[in-house]
Formats: C-alpha cells, structure tokens, sequence
C-alpha cells in the first residue's frame, strides 16, 4: 500500500534529484527506508512572484509498512491509498468487419483499444502518412502550395500532430491514464503521466504516431492512407459498407466517424443522407504572439529559473451585458505560429511548439464566443458556412496568397506607442487592418478584453505583441448526434467520436471518447 505526500512546495533551486531526501526528512525518515518513490503530480505555483515555487505530489513505499501509522495525521499532506488494480481485458475473436474513418487521437485510441480485446480493424484516412504529410506541410509553409488533402489538418495522427501535442484535460476520467501510459509506452515523454499540464510537442508527437502505426500493422490492422470517406452505404436502416474516393466499397457492420473538426466535405455528405446533426457553438478570435522571455517575466516576475518550464498563461473576460466572452486558447509557449488551411482560398491560424519549447516565441488564440444565432440560416450547415466566410475575408486580407493577415496589438488597440507587425507564422504576414476580416461582435469583444487581459498580466498589451488572423477552428461547428450507446441516432453501425463528432476537444478528450466506442463496441460483439 503506497504512501501519498500531497502538496510539497519546492523551490526551483533544488533540483529534482534531492526530493527524497527532503520527503525523508519532512515525515522522519531515512532515505533508505523509502522505496518505489515517484513523482505522480508536478506544477507550478506562481501566485508570489518572483517567490515561485515548484508544487509535488509524489508515492513512495517504506520497508516497515507500520512506521507512520501513528502519525499520518500529524503530516500534513501524508496520506495513503489503497493499491489500484488494474483493469483486465480479456482478448477475444470475431468475424465483425470495423472501419475506423480517420486516424486522429479518436481513430487510432480506439484502434488500439480495440486491440486490446484482439479484435482489428480497417483504418482509412485521406491524408498521407507522417513521413509525407510533413513534406506537404512544409510546402505549403514554404512556397503557399496546399493540398487539400494533406495538411495540418489532414493525414495520420490528426490535427494534433501539427500543434502543441497539448495532454490537458478537465475530466477525471479513469480512461486518462491509461492512454498517456499508452503515449509513453509508443516513446512519449515519460513525465507526461505527472505533468499538471503535460504535452509531448509535435516533433515528439510525429514519432509516437509512427510508432502507433507500426503496433497496429503488427496487430493485424490495415492503414489505407489517400482513403477519402465519400459516402457510407445502407442496407436494411444499418450502416453496410464504407464508401472510399468516390469508387470503392469497403463492408462493414461498424463504422466509427473519427474524422476530425475540419473535413466539411463529411459534413454535408452526412446531411444529404439525413443522418441527425444538430448546431453547435464554437468561438473564433485571432492569434496573438509575444517574445517568450517577456511571457517569463510577466509571470514569474524575473527572469525564468532553468528549472521552471516556459510560462504560459490563461485570461478570460467577460461583458455580461452582451454575453461574449474573450479568452486565450491553445496557448503555446516556446511555439510559433502556422498556417492550419485545408481548403483553397482560406486562411486558418493555429499554435505549434516543440517538446522542448524553445522557440523564442509565445503565442495564443484569443478567441470570442459565436453563438448559433450569428449564424445565417438554422441548418445544420450554417457554422461551416459562418467558418468559411470569414476564412476567406481573411485569404483576401492577406493578398490572397495563404499570407495572415496581421496588425501591431497597440495599432489593433488604436493605442499610441505602436510598432510594426512581425510574427513567426508561416507561409507569412501582411500587414493591415484586422477589422475586415472578423465580425464585428468578435473585433469589439477583443478590444473590450485585452486590455483587460493587460490589467491581469502587466505587459502584455505591449508594442512587441502581434495579432494575426483568423483562429477559427477551435471546435466543430456541428455534432453529429448519438444515443446512450455511442451511435447515431439515425443511422446504427454508425459511431460519431472525438472532435468532429462534436463530443470532444483536444487531443486527450478525443482519444479517450475514442476508447469508450471501443468499448462499447466490443461489449456489444460480445453480446451477439
């Protein structure tokens, strides 16, 4: 039975190789009577700056189990727990042919969930593989050249894959982690399973998602890459075959639509064969970027102590006269920011970083809450739409060539002191007014809140501080609806999941939606 040590507060200066010997001394102990010691949670408390401090909840076992029974109450933060059992899931075979449509977090978790009970499946995906989605990225990064077929939003691993590789997730769900022991076990960072705000960074993440790839052929699985879903095939009120690039037909008794936030061409298929969708609310803003070292002394009120991660922070602001929100999304320290379209004649930004964080920028989505009211129509369209317009006001603002278009934040803020705009983005920027390329709800509720995120963050409303434009898939626009069971409402064999199902956001949210279809599906082959 493991002792738990909650809440020791640790200065930067003491380097994590000394945390045995301080838990040692803090319940009266020698070093040698602990054993299995490990870090289970680890954070930041920067409330007292610069008096930063280094937040640990560690385990440990000790040779004499009784030693500290008499005085677990008198330690505050000591406590134990009972030895959790694992679950164990016993493999089994079936005939039943599974499609998993995408191979985002949602697809490939419930593949490999789905391995886990021995059953296989087929994946198909209409991106390329990591290997050559990375070139097309980086052409398109490079000379303005998309392939609406591969890019960042596009192609094995998902969206993610070209992103922060953000882990963070509100639910307590049990699933969790079990999938970032799954990370770690396809060579994740293997202090992702105690990080309070773990990521693993998209050069780290492009390894683990081969890696994930290689398990699966292994287990059995086909990967078809180049495999649009264009249509799905009905027979008797149930799904029957998944239709690919317009010409093949692929049977299967399940189909799960993992297919992410941005493959619009999906939605309206599913609309036009009346599967149940439904409107949903995102928010859409801009991107904002600032010298990382400034980010550090905003919020650790000095310069970075080398043994604290790069800060990031997370403003809101409310008016509660119109009932918009500001805030900051998907922030990413030691990031740049990229080019994430995946139609012609749009312009999307989004946040990207590295596992070691050590670019010299920071950046963060500063988004506005749209509502389905600012939609145009009541169908359950009408958010692509909403999306893609402005998407295409910003590809004007930006010379119509992929290029952002992007304002100095004091220039945006009409504040004196301005500079011009520069930024890391990627293909790169014009420099301009932001007002055309965002509606005007989303532009006054922005210039409402970030001073206000100023007042917060002293120094933040900067002249070194870019904006850039547009951040406008921060979730799907729609959901695909479902019953108890995890499947469509109108369609069964049909299994909605993750983000562009419209019942997940992030990476963590989407592949642990993943594993519970998983589950259900092998509970019900189970049944027959």
């Amino acid at each position: 039975m493991p002792y738990i040590f909650r809440n020791l507060a640790v200065s930067p200066q003491i380097g994590e190789e000394n945390l045995l010997s301080l838990v040692a001394s803090q319940i009266g102990l020698s070093e040698a009577s602990l054993f299995d010691f490990r870090i289970i949670r680890k954070g930041v408390d920067a409330r007292r700056k610069p008096r930063i401090k280094l937040i640990y909840t560690v385990s440990f076992r000790i040779l004499e189990r009784d030693a500290l029974v008499s005085r677990i109450n008198q330690i505050p933060g000591l406590e134990w727990q009972a030895d959790q059992q694992p679950v164990v899931i016993s493999p089994f075979r079936s005939e039943q042919r599974i499609i998993i449509a995408g191979s985002g977090p949602a697809g490939l978790f419930t593949a490999l969930r789905l391995a886990e009970y021995g059953l296989i499946a087929t994946i198909i995906e209409r991106g390329q593989p990591v290997e050559q989605r990375a070139l097309d990225v980086q052409q398109f990064w490079e000379k303005g050249q998309l392939n609406p077929e591969s890019n960042v939003q596009f192609g094995e691993g998902g969206a993610g894959t070209f992103s922060d590789g953000k882990l963070t997730c509100r639910s307590k769900d049990p699933l969790v982690p079990w999938i970032l022991e799954r990370l770690t076990d396809f060579g994740a960072p293997p202090e992702i399973r105690y990080l309070a705000k773990p990521h693993i960074g998209t050069d780290r993440l492009r390894l683990v998602v081969c890696a994930i790839r290689a398990y699966l052929l292994e287990r059995g699985f086909s990967i078809r890459f180049g495999c649009r879903l264009s249509d799905i095939a009905v027979h008797n009120g149930a799904v029957s075959s998944a239709i690919v690039n317009n010409r093949e037909e692929l049977p299967c008794e399940r189909l799960i639509l993992a297919t992410g936030h941005s493959a619009r061409d999906t939605y309206e298929m599913l609309a036009q064969k009346g599967v149940p969708l439904e409107r949903k609310p995102f928010a859409m803003g801009l991107r904002v970027e600032h010298p990382q070292e400034l980010i550090d002394r905003i919020q650790y009120g000095g310069a970075r102590h080398p043994n604290l991660p790069v800060a990031d922070y997370a403003v809101t602001y409310n008016n509660t006269a119109s009932g918009r929100s500001a805030y900051s999304f998907c922030m990413c320290p030691g990031g740049i920011v990229i080019g994430g379209a995946s139609e012609e004649g749009g312009v999307v930004t989004n946040g990207m970083s590295g596992q070691k964080r050590n670019s010299p920028f920071a950046n963060s989505a500063l988004v506005v809450n749209v509502t389905t009211a600012d939609f145009v129509g009541d169908d359950p369209l009408a958010g692509v739409r909403f999306q893609r317009y402005w998407e295409q006001r910003a590809f004007l603002a930006g010379g119509s060539g992929y290029s952002a278009p992007a304002q100095n934040l004091l220039a945006f803020l009409r504040q004196p002191g301005r500079g011009s705009a520069s930024s890391s983005y990627r293909p790169g920027i014009v420099e301009t007014e932001l007002d055309p390329v965002l509606p005007p709800f989303i532009i006054q509720t922005l210039r409402e809140g970030i001073p206000e995120f100023g007042r917060k963050m002293r120094g933040f409303v900067s002249a070194e501080a870019t904006l850039i434009g547009i951040e406008s898939r921060t979730s799907a626009p729609l959901r695909v609806l479902r019953n108890e069971q995890l499947e469509s409402i109108g369609l069964p064999g049909l299994y909605p999941a993750g983000e562009g199902a419209g019942y997940a956001g992030g990476i963590m949210s989407a592949a642990v939606d993943g594993v519970r279809i998983a589950d259900m599906i092998a509970g019900k082959i189970k049944e027959q």
